[in-house]
Formats: structure tokens, C-alpha cells, sequence
């Protein structure tokens, strides 16, 4: 499978709104766990585990569970 996009690495608005108020702490997290090559983190605000765009990215579809950090939904 080819690498995941730059641009599908940051949350699709309709699943992550960018005005929510731990927004730049749940990137950092996802960041941070996809730079460690790692398939999922905890979440700042909740402390369960949320999968990473990579472990999507890996399944090579959209499983319509409505996934933080689908890669799979259109874009803008």
C-alpha cells in the first residue's frame, strides 16, 4: 500500500471540529503517535484509545463507524 497522504493526515471537520476546544492537544497527541509510527493513542480529553490515519490508512477502506481520523472521506 502506498504512504499515506500529508494531507489526509489532519481530522476531516465533520469528524473533528477544528473549533473544539482540545483540537490542537488531540493533533499534537495523533502527531505525535503517527510520527512514533504508532496505530492509535490516547486520547487527551476521554484516555481511551483512538486509531491513528496510519491504522485507516493500513485497513485500505472506510468501515462507516465514523472514525476521528478516517482518511477515507472526501475532502473539501
Amino acid at each position: 500500500m502506498s504512504e499515506l497522504p500529508a494531507e489526509l493526515l489532519r481530522p476531516h471537520p465533520d469528524r473533528l471540529d477544528p473549533a473544539d476546544p482540545g483540537y490542537g492537544e488531540i493533533l499534537a497527541a495523533h502527531e505525535e503517535a503517527m510520527g512514533a509510527g504508532q496505530l492509535r493513542y490516547c486520547d487527551p480529553g476521554t484516555g481511551l484509545f483512538v486509531m491513528t490515519a496510519l491504522k485507516h490508512w493500513r485497513r485500505g477502506f472506510c468501515c462507516e463507524f465514523g472514525c476521528r481520523h478516517c482518511p477515507y472521506l472526501p475532502r473539501p
